[in-house]
């Protein structure tokens, strides 16, 4: 049999003739250009003038990273756009078939529901894939401005919202499976969406389990993958979340199983995913691919780091949204959890904010212990508690090495040229390609 002939190749032509042929498609598309466009814009003015444009301290720029600067803000916009409008391109997809009946035709010929689900998961990927030209064209002004790249960088914040736009497809066609109604499944998508957003604020108040469960969202892990951090347990997770999802649309999209048999292989399905997510957060490998290793300590540290091997306790006398508890969290905490030594840390407070406890004579003590010794410090410094650490350990502190300085890519040039790319021809091409394939699809309409 010829392979146009297979009836996944049929089913892969399908799909991509209804997401062109999709308005939803097409808006969401030209969208993303102005989306990109503000961020991009914003970001790199931004930069330009701390490299000493118009006057600014110059200089300043030299500490200065793209990958912060520029890369983070700028695919922020595919963020948004994956959170609000992606969603109702995959619905459209997923249950424009339940509505016109058209799933009923296809559960005429051998094919697996999964490979239905997966067939409109690929297309809808596709179309992501020609929503990040519009980031890319960001990328290759930046180059065109005489701005520095570090492709293990740009990379890593691409495979972030790539996994990010995967987790809101597989959402997406689990919820249109599942409800009977696109706008249904669509409220749906965005309630679990903004209950995600709602974990960050119960994680930020009441901090404990809540701020371990936080790192696996959609939000989080972007950030993470932003800022040049790879972590396994998160990419595993996230790929648990995405099969689930997927396997959840193909369960119940097959129309003609009883409802109560879907239920079962839908519970059963969640009780298998849960062991494996909790498996996977017992992983700890990361790579960190940031060109300045914001996420690490330098090499010498790292190295000085690995030779205790006792455990290290840290005991912080700060409240969950004390400013200085998210500093040290994220400059020495995250740090010394990927350096090598075995932590024990263990957050101490009365209340959520703090602002009361000033007056305990004890709040703002950063407690280390290590081999039966213990030092107090207030400083929430990597420089200050890897000072501690080391005197606590008997280590000489490493001596930097210059080669490992980062100095930065200042850049003074205004974002010349993006408005008219992002807000005048990016939305003119994608609305004339879509004029252009709508008339071919009425002409062969007509020939037929």
């Amino acid at each position: 049999m010829p392979l146009r002939n297979e009836p996944w190749v049929w089913l892969l032509r399908k799909e991509w003739q209804e997401l062109v042929t999709s308005r939803s498609f097409w808006i969401f598309l030209i969208l993303m250009g102005p989306l990109v466009g503000v961020s991009f814009i914003s970001a790199v003015r931004t930069y330009a003038e701390a490299s000493g444009l118009g006057g600014s301290a110059a200089g300043v720029g030299e500490a200065f990273s793209p990958l912060v600067g520029v890369w983070a803000p700028t695919f922020s916009a595919c963020e948004i756009a994956a959170a609000f409008l992606l969603p109702f391109v995959a619905i459209r997809v997923v249950a424009g078939d339940k509505q016109s009946g058209a799933l009923k035709l296809e559960a005429q010929h051998p094919m697996a529901a999964i490979v239905r689900i997966l067939a409109k998961a690929g297309v809808l990927l596709v179309g992501w894939f020609i929503a990040l030209l519009a980031p890319v064209a960001g990328v290759l002004l930046w180059k065109a401005y005489g701005g520095s790249t570090y492709a293990p960088e740009l990379l890593t914040v691409a495979l972030g919202h790539l996994i990010n736009a995967a987790l809101i497809i597989a959402l997406a066609s689990a919820a249109a499976s599942i409800v009977d109604h696109p706008s249904t499944a669509a409220i749906v998508t965005l309630a679990v969406t903004v209950g995600t957003w709602i974990l960050t604020f119960v994680a930020a108040v009441y901090g404990g389990f809540w701020e371990g469960a936080v790192a696996y969202t959609p939000t989080a892990v972007v950030s993470q993958f932003q800022h040049g951090l790879v972590r396994l347990d998160v990419v595993l997770i996230a790929i648990v979340l995405i099969t689930t999802g997927l396997l959840l649309a193909a369960i119940w999209i097959r129309i003609g199983v009883a409802q109560r048999r879907r239920t079962y292989e839908s519970l059963a399905l969640t009780a298998v995913a849960l062991v494996v997510i909790l498996a996977s957060t017992l992983v700890s490998a990361s790579w960190d691919t940031s060109e300045n290793r914001m996420n690490s300590f330098s090499r010498a540290d790292e190295q000085a780091l690995r030779q205790i091997h006792s455990p290290l306790e840290i005991e912080v006398h700060l409240a969950p949204e004390d400013p200085r508890r998210v500093d040290f969290e994220r400059r020495v905490l995250s740090k010394l959890r990927r350096a090598g030594p075995k932590l024990q840390e263990r957050y101490v407070s009365a209340t959520s904010i703090g602002l009361f406890e000033q007056s305990n004579p004890h709040y703002g003590e950063i407690w280390y212990r290590l081999n039966g010794r213990e030092a107090m410090s207030r400083a929430t410094t990597p420089e200050a508690a890897l000072e501690t650490i080391y005197s606590l350990a008997g280590i000489t502190p490493p001596v930097e090495n210059a080669e490992d300085i980062y100095r930065g890519h200042p850049l003074t040039m205004p974002p010349k040229g993006a408005a008219v790319l992002f807000y005048v021809l990016w939305p003119a091409l994608v609305a004339t390609t879509a004029f252009l394939l709508q008339r071919r699809k009425y002409e062969r309409m007509e020939i037929s």
